[in-house]
């Protein structure tokens, strides 16, 4: 088992998440987030998405969050991460930050 590994995420924050300045509802987040993932599962660039869409500084830099090890991000994302294949690309994870897609890059 890996202790550490690589990832880029596209995160959709909404009013009241953690962090916050998003003022869209979380029912609007929840639905932004699914239409991104079935972009990108028909063959969407990821990088691009993240730069357009994702509510993360690591947007500008097309999602990614480089490499970490357990116990460095939120319980639910990092189990996510960790149970991706490297080049695999998560079904949409919640988080007290909002919605996100993780794709494992390493």
């Amino acid at each position: 088992m890996t202790d550490r590994v690589s990832a880029s995420h596209i995160l959709l924050m909404y009013a009241g998440s953690e962090r916050s300045s998003a003022t869209r509802s979380k029912d609007e987040a929840a639905e932004q987030i699914q239409g991104l993932k079935a972009e990108l599962d028909g063959g969407a660039d990821f990088a691009g998405l993240a730069q357009q869409h994702s509510d993360c500084p690591s947007g500008k830099q097309g999602g990614e969050l480089g490499s970490f090890g357990r116990g460095q991000m939120v319980p639910e994302f990092e189990d996510a991460a960790f149970a991706l294949d490297v080049g695999g690309l998560s079904d949409v994870v919640e988080t007290a930050f909002g919605y996100h897609l993780i794709l494992r890059t390493a």
